[in-house]
């Protein structure tokens, strides 16, 4: 069960840090964005959904690195008072019955959702927008499997925690 908790966590470190180069990627795009806007009167639609894209694949495929590190949101007013134990439970449960139903609904209804904007090679609407947009929306089932493997990582870490005295 380590092992195998072990094997994802290595995998979601891996593709959080390959993820995590989209963050300066984006900043650059944004500072570029801002100086050919203010400095030159240039702007673009496609600029600004190349950035959102970004954002969003960022967002979507590092959300597994983020619960790995236990950087996601939580009530930590509460959660931060708690024994390693409690925290165990909670995290326990948690995973069971939010995040992994949360997750096996998104991917459930985005993959239909994907193949229809595959199937007629959706882009933009706007003028001047970016073509395939069909690949970001493929970041939404991706992403969100990502999070359940991760999320399954966290169950077995957690179970391992409370069923191995020698742990506590």
């Amino acid at each position: 069960m380590n092992r195998f908790a072990k094997n994802i966590n290595q995998f979601t470190e891996k593709t959080g840090r390959l993820v995590s180069w989209l963050s300066l990627l984006l900043v650059i795009l944004i500072g570029l964005d801002v100086v050919l806007r203010y400095a030159l009167n240039w702007s673009s639609s496609a600029n600004q959904e190349l950035e959102w894209h970004l954002f969003a694949t960022l967002f979507l495929l590092g959300s597994a690195y983020a619960l790995k590190h236990d950087k996601h949101v939580r009530v930590d007013v509460f959660y931060s008072r708690f024994s390693e134990t409690k925290k165990a439970w909670v995290n326990l449960i948690g995973t069971i019955i939010f995040l992994i139903p949360f997750c096996l609904v998104v991917i459930q209804t985005s993959i239909p959702f994907v193949i229809d904007a595959w199937k007629i090679a959706e882009s933009s609407p706007e003028p001047g927008g970016l073509p395939h947009r069909f690949i970001i929306k493929s970041t939404i089932p991706i992403g969100a499997s990502l999070l359940l493997i991760q999320a399954i990582s966290e169950v077995l870490t957690a179970l391992s925690y409370l069923l191995n005295p020698a742990n506590k």
